[in-house]
């Protein structure tokens, strides 16, 4: 009786409290439109919920990734320059069970991405929201599409014939190798399910000042240059540098305006100019593939300054290497083209690479 008295009351008061509620935040803000909603959106579910309609076949994702992937990731998916390979590491027998048995062997101790992964809507979601690198959300769907077929045709899932598109991707799924090794089993699969952590360190009133760093084992350290100069520019972004060795010393931050003032002032002007100029690198994300003075995938920029010191004409090549890309002069790893600096842009950065580079 009383449950039902209260089940009457709360309806009853419902509409009142919504009016309070609207009343205390009066004039601020608004309901958020379904276009701008749909603008949020974006991502595509394990169950292809999300997942935009269109086809792309191996072919075309074999000219794609040519031209936008293999800088990175290798013609076969295979480059450890970059980014671990994407391919490798999988059997028919895998595909066959659902189960990387490497995994549970770890007879392979280099992890690629279809090893691991068990949802293709992963792969197509991630290509889809962040690739390629210097210009994410700039492929197509179709393209997207495209893309995630040919590097399923590389671990040899789908045929060289074969054409994805939303309504097979779906029986593609039932093709991954590793789609049975996601445990459901945890607090973020289910609201009310067991939490997969449990924490026993001492969150208020501890007796030690706790310090929560990450680290890289000495052999990984500097297998690819200054990972500290390899970030995108856009999040928060913490690193430091890994051609140095590791110090045990916290980590602080420069004022750079600070410190150009205590230069003198034609060497403010020159600290500028050399700053805007790695800014440049750093927003355009150069410093993925070329460190300042070590090679990454191409050559580092002091290789690159020296090559063309004596070359009167070497301002305007560079502007038209960087803005149309190429390949041949540093060897086989073609560059992407960089078409979305201006030419103001251009003139920093050449400037800095011939100039200003250290």
């Amino acid at each position: 009786m009383f449950k039902c008295i209260n089940l009457v009351m709360a309806l009853v008061l419902m509409p009142f409290s919504s009016l309070l509620y609207a009343d205390q935040y009066a004039n601020v803000g608004r309901t958020a439109t379904a276009q701008e909603v749909a603008a949020w959106d974006i991502d595509v579910r394990p169950d292809f919920k999300g997942l935009p309609k269109g086809s792309g076949s191996v072919a075309d994702g074999q000219h794609i990734w040519e031209g936008k992937c293999a800088s990175c990731h290798g013609v076969f998916g295979e480059s450890n320059e970059v980014f671990t390979p994407i391919v490798g590491g999988t059997t028919k027998e895998d595909v066959a069970s659902g189960r990387v048995a490497a995994l549970v062997t770890n007879r392979q101790p280099q992890r690629t991405t279809l090893m691991k992964v068990p949802s293709l809507s992963t792969i197509w979601d991630y290509i889809h929201r962040a690739m390629p690198w210097t210009a994410p959300k700039s492929l197509s769907n179709d393209e997207v599409f495209a893309v995630t077929a040919y590097i399923l045709n590389l671990a040899e899932i789908i045929p060289d014939d074969f054409v994805l598109t939303d309504q097979n991707i779906a029986e593609v799924q039932k093709l991954m190798p590793n789609r049975n090794g996601m445990t459901l089993k945890h607090g973020m699969w289910e609201v009310n399910g067991k939490p997969d952590v449990k924490s026993v360190a001492c969150m208020k009133n501890c007796a030690t000042q706790l310090q929560v760093k990450s680290t890289l084992p000495e052999s990984a350290r500097n297998a690819h240059g200054n990972i500290q100069e390899q970030n995108r520019t856009f999040g928060a972004v913490r690193g430091v540098d890994t051609t140095k060795p590791a110090s045990t010393e916290k980590v602080g931050t420069v004022d750079k305006t600070a410190q150009l003032k205590q230069q003198s002032p034609s060497t403010e002007v020159a600290v500028a100019t050399k700053a805007n100029g790695l800014e440049s690198a750093k927003k355009n994300n150069c410093l993925m593939c070329h460190g300042v003075s070590n090679k990454i995938v191409g050559p580092g920029f002091t290789e690159v300054a020296a090559k063309y010191k004596s070359n009167a004409d070497a301002e305007t090549y560079l502007t038209e290497k960087i803005k149309k890309g190429g390949s041949g002069v540093w060897g086989s790893v073609p560059m992407p083209p960089q078409a979305q600096l201006n030419q103001d842009e251009l003139k920093v950065l050449v400037n800095w690479i011939l100039k200003e580079v250290k």
